[in-house]
């Protein structure tokens, strides 16, 4: 039975995520495809093909891509070559805090026709989740004059903000070179 995992499941989108196709038939050329919406609707996709290894196995983290849109081995290959299926749109995560991009994986079997996979069944899918904050992080808005932001704070972080920053190093001059010169920052 073919099997598809992709070990965690959910993490953090700067984190590895081993990737492994089992099952196979030894030295069968695979696709494997990963497609994600983001929260505009926008549609963004990759795709590796890769040969199943004589135990029937292909892990993103020793088989080389043997084409697609990256070649060679690239773990997160199917992650970081996500396109955009309309041109000029860019891949970006606006609701941080509380939803993680779900990405689907799929395999499918390499006798598909280049630009049909999203007509074909896959032998094997599963849904990645990538966050961008671990769970407990506090985002607190700043707006001071003309500076505007947001401070990311760590889970267990309790202290009041203007208490800590009464403790960083205070620097009142107004010549930059003094400045640079005279504070610890």
């Amino acid at each position: 039975m073919i099997q598809l995992t992709a070990t965690p499941t959910s993490a953090l989108a700067d984190e590895p995520v081993h990737i492994r196709a089992t099952g196979l038939p030894p030295s069968q050329v695979v696709t494997f495809e990963a497609s994600l919406e983001d929260e505009k609707g926008n549609l963004f996709h990759s795709q590796a093909y890769y040969r199943a290894n004589e135990a029937g196995e292909v892990d993103l983290e020793h088989a080389s891509a043997l084409g697609g849109d990256y070649v060679g081995v690239h773990p997160t290959g199917l992650f970081w070559s996500l396109k955009p299926e309309k041109i000029l749109t860019t891949l970006v995560k606006r609701d941080v805090m509380n939803s993680p991009f779900k990405v689907q994986l799929k395999l499918y079997d390499s006798n598909i026709v280049i630009g049909t996979l999203h007509m074909a069944t896959p032998k094997a899918s599963l849904t990645a989740e990538r966050w961008y904050v671990v769970p407990g992080v506090t985002r607190i808005q700043v707006r001071e004059g003309r500076i505007q932001g947001a401070l990311f704070l760590p889970p267990g972080f309790t202290k009041d903000i203007p208490e800590e920053s009464s403790r960083l190093p205070q620097c009142n001059n107004d010549s930059a070179d003094s400045y640079s010169h005279k504070c610890p920052c």
